[in-house]
């Protein structure tokens, strides 16, 4: 920062003198014309005029009115001590020519001021001149840009050839990897983009318009909701300089800003894009099996079942048919999931709600589960006060019984398994639950994510392809209810609890 400031203030001091060295040599060549005029026998009046000219002359080609100004004294001042009797002397003799100095004085000041308004209104309307041209050129180059890396190329090259320094761009947004460029290799403006944390870190909440180090000033590049870049420029450039160009620094920014934020947005539709082709490839590839598995699992397990009929009990070959129909029926109900699921990701299952007894339904779920695992029990807790409920009766007895069997499959047959039904005012509640080992920690945030399957479950369990929960969570969404999965609060064991809505929605 120091090195900064005496920067400025040598810059300031090299302008001041040159100024300076202005008006003395306008002042010096009005004085030496003078003395010409008078020996060439010009009358006084003339001289006046060179001295007024002179004193325009400063006010064009200085800055500010203090030159102008000073000019007009140091006129008047000369003119007396030159042309005025009794010569080289600041005495007057004559009254009069008080009168002459004042004119000559008020004259000169506003022939100064006048001169440097004009000056000024000409510099401020080139300035804007320049803006605009600035910035539509901006615009021009950032409307062509492609990607993240021409956006910051060509801001540090429109900045670096505004200021006419280096200038140095950290693109932070989060759609791509850390990208750094500046105009000038040689003179490092940033040691190193891994620390994109510390610089997001220092422009949160920020209160001024930049940050500023013995290097660079650093103002920051801003979307809606976060930093998208920082813009580091050289500290050749003094804080006036800074100051005057601020309006346009600001714009080109946000022209640079508005660039980024059309580039991530389409970025992400890219990546949008991608992924839906991606889940639609999949999609009608698992459409594809799941159609041409369904009628041979069809076919062995109806093969099966008459071999199984064909067979004594007592034979060998009973035990080995019945585990062909088993694995087969596993298989078919894998197939019918994925097409369920692929039908309500696609649409192509429409919900057509009825008002049906849940009762039923949840009947219907576990004579389902009890013929699959004759050996195991479910019990049922169902409340005295019978309610009907609008709901897509096939779609929700598939809920359950996935449910059901999600549960009969991670149990013993000495663990129970139970169906609860309970009635809110605005909601019917259906719990599944049973006393088995409980949810994982891992799993608790991805049991509905599909395809994900759980780790711990022990070796004897036929393990799925994480379908199921998924489906339950689509169907119970699709009929404007809720669906959870938590470890029991009153015992061990794992519990799903969903909710419909007993009342008829609007589809």
């Amino acid at each position: 920062m120091k090195r900064g400031v005496f920067l400025d203030n040598h810059k300031k001091y090299v302008l001041w003198i040159i100024d300076i060295a202005k008006l003395l040599a306008v002042v010096c060549g009005a004085t030496l014309l003078g003395i010409l005029f008078v020996k060439s026998g010009f009358p006084e009046t003339n001289i006046v005029v060179i001295y007024i000219f002179a004193v325009l002359l400063v006010a064009r080609f200085t800055k500010g009115y203090f030159y102008g100004i000073l000019s007009s004294v140091v006129c008047l001042l000369c003119f007396n001590y030159f042309f005025t009797a009794p010569y080289h002397t600041l005495a007057v003799n004559d009254p009069s020519y008080m009168i002459t100095f004042c004119i000559m004085l008020i004259t000169a000041l506003i022939t100064s001021a006048l001169t440097t308004k004009e000056k000024l209104m000409t510099m401020e309307a080139t300035r804007k001149g320049m803006e605009s041209q600035t910035l539509y050129m901006l615009s021009s180059k950032l409307s062509d840009a492609a990607d993240i890396e021409a956006v910051i190329k060509i801001a540090v090259e429109s900045m670096s050839r505004l200021l006419q320094v280096n200038v140095g761009c950290i693109y932070v947004g989060e759609q791509a990897e850390p990208i750094y460029i500046q105009q000038l290799e040689k003179e490092q403006l940033h040691r190193s983009v891994t620390d994109v944390d510390e610089i997001r870190r220092k422009f949160t909440n920020l209160r001024t318009e930049y940050l500023e180090n013995e290097e660079s000033w650093t103002f920051p590049v801003n979307g809606q909701n976060r930093l998208l870049a920082v813009i580091m420029i050289d500290r050749k450039v003094s804080e006036e300089e800074l100051s005057s160009n601020k309006k346009l620094i600001h714009s080109m920014i946000e022209n640079i800003s508005l660039a980024l934020e059309r580039i991530e947005i389409t970025i992400e539709r890219v990546r949008d894009r991608q992924r839906m082709e991606r889940e639609r490839e999949r999609a009608n590839l698992l459409r594809a099996i799941s159609h041409d598995l369904r009628t041979p699992l069809s076919g062995i397990m109806g093969s099966a079942e008459m071999l199984m009929d064909m067979t004594e009990k007592d034979d060998n070959r009973q035990k080995l048919l019945k585990g062909i129909y088993q694995d087969a029926d596993w298989l078919k109900s894998l197939v019918e999931n994925i097409l369920s699921l692929t039908r309500l990701q696609d649409g192509k299952i429409l919900v057509h709600k009825e008002m049906e007894a849940l009762e039923e339904v949840i009947a219907c779920a576990v004579a389902h589960i009890e013929k699959n695992y004759p050996d195991r029990e479910i019990q049922v807790e169902i409340p005295e006060d019978f309610r009907m409920v609008p709901m897509d009766a096939k779609l929700i007895e598939q809920v359950i019984t996935n449910l059901l069997d999600n549960a009969v499959k991670h149990t013993t047959c000495e663990e129970a398994v139970t169906v609860c039904v309970s009635y809110l005012p605005d909601k019917a509640q259906v719990t599944v639950k049973d006393e088995g080992e409980g949810i994982a920690k891992e799993d608790e945030g991805n049991l509905f994510q599909i395809f994900y399957t759980s780790k711990t479950r022990a070796a004897d369990v036929r393990k799925g392809i994480g379908l199921g929960l998924t489906i339950c969570e689509t169907v119970v969404n699709a009929h404007g209810g809720t669906i959870t999965g938590r470890n029991r609060k009153d015992g061990k064991g794992a519990e799903f609890i969903f909710t419909l809505p007993v009342s008829v929605q609007e589809e």
